[in-house]
């Protein structure tokens, strides 16, 4: 089987320790998480983890099944990047005399989208969203003229078809 990008949605009750044994069951099996993000979701008091990983269909199966045995976790769900819209932010911190010495710098401003969020004398900080290689390559653009540092979120993703969550979550309480 081909390895693929899998984003998997994890339901869950956000208890002390869960991230640690949903790390550990990737670390299990030897599989790189990518990016990860956790926030609140849709439903009130359920957080969403958001975990992206590059492997094959089956193992994203078997993880997600090893995910859902979590007594915390209430549904684990897997897509392909073509089932979901997703995004990612990043921040670039610059030197600032670059912003008026570096003509190119502000072409890269321009062309990529991105926007200052704070000038100072010393430094200025640019915010661009976009998916995953549009800020690789900014990142690549930015580079010769010097980051004083740079930070990136994990992966942020809705899919396309509606998730069933809400709906299972209500049968749940109604039972």
């Amino acid at each position: 089987m081909e390895k693929k990008w899998f984003t998997i949605s994890v339901y869950a009750e956000n208890n002390v320790g869960l991230l640690n044994r949903i790390s550990g069951i990737f670390l299990k099996r030897h599989i790189n998480i990518e990016s990860l993000n956790v926030s609140k979701s849709e439903i009130e008091n359920v957080s969403k983890f958001t975990v992206v990983i590059n492997t094959t269909e089956d193992w994203t199966r078997k993880i997600v099944a090893q995910i859902e045995k979590q007594i915390e976790v209430i549904k684990a769900f897997y897509h392909t990047d073509e089932e979901t819209i997703y995004q990612e932010s990043a921040l670039f911190k610059i030197a600032s005399h670059l912003l008026f010495d570096e003509p190119q710098i502000q072409n890269i401003i321009s062309e990529s989208k991105s926007k200052i969020v704070t000038v100072s004398r010393e430094y200025f900080v640019l915010a661009k969203t976009g998916r995953r290689h549009e800020i690789d390559e900014m990142h690549d653009n930015l580079e010769p003229f010097g980051i004083m540092q740079f930070v990136r979120s994990g992966r942020i993703t809705v899919t396309k078809a509606e998730m069933p969550i809400t709906s299972m979550i209500n049968e749940f309480y109604q039972s």
